[in-house]
């Protein structure tokens, strides 16, 4: 596992051991930053369920300027932890040991981006989407990695699907958050 590219490329990343995290395969991280790569400079990134942190860190190596990475594992906050260290985005991060729903809840910040990557075959998506909606800023996406079996999440209110992408065993769903300044524009 590594970082794509950016400011990190090519930089090595640890994950947690065990069967509870399953980091994201590299082409379904290219493709999903290809997706939105016109939205990560200067972004806002929540990595809910960081695992690794692997998302987050590669939105901050293209450009984004400040990530939040939620997880309630010890072992994987340690992974975050080393894997900003080697990656040098330290000042421009903080990781949070809470639970990814609690957070989502309480939380008064707002996110440009929102990558939701929780535990496969737990409906976690299905409901903790519509909180994530809630605290995406305008223009805003929000990333959906789940399971290829499950069904696919509803967008939720205000948000509009964007794409599917199928990866063999992996769905990816993005979903964006109309700015209305640029709808009224049209």
């Amino acid at each position: 596992m590594r970082v794509i590219t950016g400011i990190a490329r090519g930089r090595r990343l640890v994950a947690p051991e065990g069967m509870d995290v399953r980091p994201t395969a590299d082409k379904v991280k290219e493709a999903v930053f290809s997706a939105i790569q016109f939205q990560i400079d200067g972004a806002e990134v929540l990595d809910l369920f960081a695992g690794s942190g692997q998302m987050g860190i590669e939105a901050l190596s293209r450009g984004a300027k400040h990530a939040v990475f939620i997880d309630s594992s010890n072992k994987a906050l340690r992974c975050v932890h080393e894997n900003l260290r080697n990656t040098g985005f330290e000042r421009c991060s903080e990781v949070v040991s809470r639970d990814s729903y609690d957070y989502i809840k309480l939380t008064a910040s707002t996110f440009d981006i929102i990558i939701l990557d929780p535990p496969y075959r737990h409906s976690h998506i299905h409901n903790i989407l519509p909180f994530a909606a809630k605290k995406l800023r305008d223009g805003g996406c929000i990333i959906c990695e789940y399971e290829a079996e499950a069904e696919e999440p509803a967008a939720p209110e205000g948000m509009q699907l964007r794409k599917t992408y199928h990866y063999g065993k992996i769905n990816v769903t993005i979903f964006i958050k109309p700015d209305p300044e640029e709808v009224a524009e049209e």
